[in-house]
């Protein structure tokens, strides 16, 4: 978890340095494009500071009135970022609809697109890292920061191209109209993240991939028992929760049973780190002779 804060610290940086370039990329040129690049990097300095906020917040052990942890937070922040990405994009399309109905003069200074182009190389940098840790950390709050990032990346290089663009052409309308597009790709930004990160609030199960692995961990892991059956899962930021029956036969006796269950649990813990399993163990009249059988 440190050094998911400390990841977390870092993006407060580097947001903060790519909301400088972009302003003095957007204050040499005047572009309405390049101010709707600056506003979303307002918006990724709020999420960042609000990310390390959720980090601490899901670190925070399980007590008596959250026994299952504060994983969650994390999923809370995302989709409170996934609104906030939302409405950049509307102020966005704002900004867009006043350069369609007052056109402005358009200065395309070389040394304005390269500030842009460096804060948008610096995101680049920064995104990778981030969901790159994101990933093995298992941390939804800094994938969706990371995503989020990625996202600002391309529209910085779409406006960038466009700009390029228009000072070849001397289409000035190409400014609004690339504002708008900007605004477009957020708001689908905005709304994947959000999208997903209600999945994660509403107890959602691993995905497929996952869950065939967590299947054949338990067959492969549960001699001695009969099968394993009512399979359930869900995650919550970096924990697995897990839980099903295993029936054992009707003479083993308790303490033989508990082994079977604790080799089960380590192999589980293995493989999905993170993983809180709970096993409900039954005699063989309760077999279902479906769901996983054992090796």
């Amino acid at each position: 978890m440190q050094r998911a804060m400390s990841i977390a610290i870092g993006s407060i940086f580097v947001a903060a340095a790519v909301l400088a370039l972009k302003l003095v990329a957007w204050w040499l040129t005047g572009s309405i494009a390049l101010f709707s690049d600056a506003l979303e990097s307002i918006v990724n300095v709020v999420t960042a500071i609000a990310t390390l906020a959720a980090l601490r917040v899901s670190a925070i052990p399980a007590d008596a009135n959250h026994p299952y942890g504060h994983q969650k937070a994390e999923y809370i922040w995302a989709v409170i970022e996934g609104a906030l990405i939302i409405v950049a994009a509307l102020l966005i399309f704002r900004a867009a609809v006043g350069g369609f109905l007052s056109p402005q003069p358009l200065n395309t200074r070389l040394d304005g697109l390269g500030f842009n182009a460096a804060a948008a190389v610096l995101n680049a940098i920064w995104a990778t890292v981030l969901i790159r840790h994101a990933r093995q950390m298992r941390s939804p709050a800094l994938e969706a920061d990371g995503r989020h990032l990625f996202t600002d990346v391309i529209s910085s290089v779409g406006v960038l191209a466009g700009l390029i663009l228009a000072r070849l052409t001397g289409w000035e309308i190409l400014d609004p109209i690339l504002a708008a597009l900007v605004g477009l790709t957020i708001l689908w930004s905005g709304w994947t993240l959000l999208r997903g990160s209600v999945g994660g609030l509403m107890d959602e199960a691993v995905d497929p991939a996952r869950l065939e692995l967590i299947r054949k961990v338990i067959a492969e892991n549960a001699s001695g028992a009969i099968e394993a059956h009512d399979l359930r899962t869900r995650h919550a930021g970096r924990a697995t929760f897990l839980d099903f029956h295993l029936v054992v036969p009707g003479s083993m006796t308790a303490s033989e049973a508990h082994d079977i269950c604790d080799r089960i649990e380590r192999a589980l813990r293995t493989q999905t780190p993170g993983a809180v399993v709970s096993i409900h163990v039954e005699p063989d009249d309760k077999a279902k002779h479906s769901g996983i059988v054992v090796v």
